[in-house]
């Protein structure tokens, strides 16, 4: 008798949060489409990319449909998408711009929010443009600190340069596989 060798193949909804121009869309360019633009275009609504990778799923080799959902960073359309663009999500990058403080300051808000909305599913914190050092206000020490505070790793990235992109989006992943185990 042959055994079926057929690959697992799931889905996970990935979000995206984080204030205006914190670089969400740059950040999935750069995973997904391997390419970056510097031209800023606010993203309207949300959009979904999807990539696919291999992970362990339940300790077997699995192919994972990445679905990437990318939302708006407006304050006031927070409340307006939060129910739909949360729902179902397996896990979330919680994106700043470590050039601009405040927008550190306001991922303890999308956390709380996310939290609230589907529980405690895997989030990694991205501090984003990393490339443009001279103008860094948020240190390592910071990003590490929250991330203790609210149990979430941390990468510093560069949507520009590539920096840790793909490795905060495969911690995100393994979190996601092996909270289903």
């Amino acid at each position: 008798m042959v055994e079926s060798t057929t690959r697992k193949h799931v889905k996970a909804k990935v979000c995206l949060v984080g204030d205006v121009a914190v670089g969400k869309t740059s950040l999935v360019k750069r995973y997904v489409l391997e390419s970056f633009d510097d031209r800023y275009v606010a993203t309207v609504g949300t959009k979904v990319t999807k990539k696919t990778i291999d992970v362990d799923w339940k300790g077997v080799p699995a192919t994972l449909d990445i679905m990437v959902w990318d939302i708006m960073g407006e304050k006031g359309f927070r409340a307006l998408l939060r129910d739909a663009y949360f729902e179902g999500a397996h896990g979330v990058l919680a994106v700043c711009d470590l050039t601009r403080k405040d927008t550190f300051y306001d991922l303890n808000n999308w956390v709380q929010m996310v939290r609230k909305q589907v529980g405690d599913v895997p989030i990694v914190f991205l501090g984003n443009k990393a490339d443009l050092a001279e103008r860094v206000v948020v240190s390592p020490e910071e990003l590490a600190r929250m991330g203790v505070i609210l149990g979430a790793k941390y990468f510093l990235t560069s949507a520009k340069t590539g920096q840790n992109v793909d490795e905060a989006f495969r911690v995100l992943a393994d979190g996601i596989s092996h909270r289903a185990e």
